[in-house]
């Protein structure tokens, strides 16, 4: 058997190793933490492996197919690239590295607003393919000109975020000074200085900002001043009012992220939205809340068909796809998964990760003798 990847980095855990040894202490923490004392990040994990799969050896089965139809689009696998805040400070010019290869592999890559390459980048990288999720501002006018901007460079898939009418309460990074914005303090520095790798990086790739708001911001103001513009600029706060406007303005295809429960999900339908993501942002917001593969398996038979249905947090391997959708997602997104290897092997990690999950996913497939990932839910042990 021969493997398109580096051998060395064969799971998850061994890349999780490696990006911890490559990257500043302070920036593998924002990745891998989660809220409060991380039960919320953990359970989404742990409750997902509890879902099992039973073969069918004596089926009459013919050959596997990954591939899957999502807005009219034919994707080479049910797996996609989630939003990420801040990627470049975790590891320099990561944005830019995963969009390419999720467009080499023909997979969905959102972007987030306030991660570190601009709208407009990414789209030429992905010749427009790629998605938008939008921090939602405070001002009309702010969301209008970026939603402008989204059309005018061809994305089609408009995300809104639901799930951060507040920031999480998270010890490590208000020790770590990564509030919003990040400050740089010498104990910061200090572990930088010992990656070197990551800092050679850092310098040729320049120091990390929030590149889609540029143009809104004074480029005379400080780090405090930053902070404040930030927060004053965005609510994470959604109501039916704010919602109609952006449904009436675009003219995409508009999906929801943050779903957690079933009276999210049936007013998401109610509002017209194309799909939602059912997500808790990886654990970084509610320790309290269920995981999201209790919430997939209580809302995707009331739903399906009405709204497409797809699931982030918890899904780290090719198998944690295949579980989820076993329960009823049609899709996932994972984000840390692609962070740690991106942190781990830097330009490699997106090529790296993509074929890896796809090898993974594959296996679990023809294992349980399934030929497409929508039928997966026939091979779920009630």
């Amino acid at each position: 058997m021969s493997f398109p990847f580096d051998t060395r980095y064969a799971s998850l855990e061994l890349l999780i190793e490696k990006a911890k040894k490559r990257m500043p202490r302070f920036a593998f923490e924002y990745l891998d933490g989660g809220c409060n004392e991380n039960i919320n990040r953990d359970r989404n994990t742990s409750e997902l492996r509890e879902v099992l799969l039973r073969p069918r050896y004596l089926n009459n089965y013919s050959e596997t197919s990954m591939e899957t139809d999502l807005f009219g689009v034919k994707y080479s696998a049910p797996f996609g690239i989630s939003p990420v805040g801040l990627q470049g400070l975790m590891w320099p010019n990561a944005p830019e590295i995963l969009a390419k290869a999720a467009f080499k592999h023909n997979i969905p890559f959102i972007l987030s607003t306030v991660t570190t390459s601009s709208l407009e980048r990414i789209s030429e990288l992905t010749e427009g393919k790629a998605w938008y999720q939008l921090y939602h501002p405070r001002e009309e006018w702010l969301r209008d000109d970026i939603l402008d901007r989204c059309e005018d460079s061809g994305y089609d898939v408009l995300v809104v975020l639901a799930d951060v009418p507040t920031f999480g309460y998270r010890a490590k990074e208000i020790r770590n000074g990564l509030a919003m914005p990040p400050q740089l303090n010498f104990r910061n520095v200090s572990q930088a200085l010992v990656k070197p790798q990551w800092c050679l990086e850092m310098l040729k790739h320049g120091v990390p900002s929030f590149k889609t708001m540029e143009k809104y911001i004074d480029k005379n103001m400080n780090v405090k001043q930053l902070g404040q513009f930030m927060n004053s600029t965005f609510s994470g706060r959604l109501n039916p009012d704010r919602i109609k406007a952006i449904r009436d303005k675009w003219k995409g295809k508009l999906v929801i992220k943050g779903v957690a429960s079933d009276e999210d999900a049936a007013e998401a339908v109610r509002l017209g939205f194309d799909g939602m993501i059912i997500s808790n942002h990886g654990g970084r917001q509610l320790d309290a809340g269920e995981s999201t593969i209790a919430v997939v398996k209580e809302i995707s038979e009331k739903y399906k068909g009405q709204i497409k249905i797809m699931m982030d947090s918890g899904v780290r391997t090719g198998p944690d796809v295949a579980r989820a959708l076993s329960c009823g997602a049609e899709f996932t997104f994972m984000g840390r998964t692609f962070m740690y290897a991106v942190g781990a092997l830097g330009e490699k990690g997106g090529d790296h990760i993509i074929e890896m999950l796809k090898m993974q996913f594959r296996q679990v497939l023809e294992q349980v003798c399934c030929e497409k990932p929508e039928d997966l839910q026939n091979f779920r042990v009630k």
